[in-house]
Order: C-alpha cells, then sequence, then structure tokens
C-alpha cells in the first residue's frame, strides 16, 4: 500500500518531462538566437512561448500545484506567488519575439536580444526550482533540484 507522505512516480515524471522539455526548447531558442537568423530565431521563440503558454494554462487550471496545496495548504502564499510568474515571464517573451519581428535588426539590436533572452532563461530558470520546490515540499518528496 502506498504512503499518502510519497508522491505517484508517475507524477513526478510528468513533471520532470515537462520541465526537461522547457530546458530542451530554451536550449533551441538559445540557438536560433546564436544563428542571428530572425525568422529561425523568431519561429523558435514562438515555439518555446506556445509551450510555456500551455505549460503555464496546464499549472493553473490544478495539477501538481494544487495538488500540493490539498496536501499543505501553508503553502498558499508560495503556490500564489509562482502563478503570479506566469503573466510576467509570457510578456518578457513576447517583447523579445516583437524585438525580432523585423527582417534586419543589426549588431546591437541582436547583442540586446540574446542579453533579454539570457535575463529571460534565467527568470524561467529560477520559477522552475521555486516550482519543483513547492511541490517537493507538496509532496514531501526530495527531487534533487533545490540543493
Amino acid at each position: 500500500m502506498a504512503s499518502i507522505d510519497r508522491a505517484d512516480p508517475a507524477i513526478m515524471g510528468h513533471l520532470l518531462a515537462q520541465h526537461r522539455e522547457l530546458h530542451d526548447l530554451l536550449v533551441d531558442a538559445r540557438a536560433g538566437l546564436a544563428s542571428q537568423a530572425c525568422a529561425a530565431a523568431r519561429e523558435r521563440l514562438v515555439t518555446l512561448r506556445d509551450h510555456l503558454s500551455q505549460h503555464f494554462e496546464q499549472e493553473e487550471r490544478g495539477g501538481f500545484l494544487e495538488e500540493s496545496l490539498t496536501r499543505m495548504p501553508r503553502l498558499a502564499a508560495d503556490v500564489r506567488k509562482v502563478l503570479a510568474d506566469h503573466p510576467r515571464l509570457l510578456a518578457e517573451l513576447d517583447g523579445l519575439i516583437n524585438c525580432l519581428s523585423a527582417e534586419d535588426i543589426g549588431r546591437d539590436a541582436w547583442r540586446q536580444a540574446g542579453h533579454d533572452f539570457e535575463a529571460f532563461a534565467s527568470h524561467l530558470l529560477a520559477h522552475e526550482r521555486s516550482e519543483n520546490a513547492v511541490v517537493q515540499e507538496g509532496y514531501n518528496e526530495d527531487l534533487g533540484f533545490v540543493d
């Protein structure tokens, strides 16, 4: 019989797979920016944005965060904080996509786009670490992410 304090391995595996997929899309977007081809870079960022939007919608409809909150109601403030990041992260990515709307943006704009992308990636990874911490605490399960 499974303990109520232990997370379902299928749930944890699904969460880890989602985060690996996001990481892969970040790497792909970074490569698109490094190519300095506007259309390719923008396309990869749009793909990342679409995936991220779906990921956030899924979190907001329930799932791991809600389950963590159900198990440990004291996590309410942490869950609200994680969910509050979503609009800011999407807006940050939208700004970068809009910056790359022109066919040719010049060297300084590419440099700025690269800087903006790295800032976004840092913010997204911090968000994912916060989400992982809430889920770990909610399930009383060490996933090895926060250390």
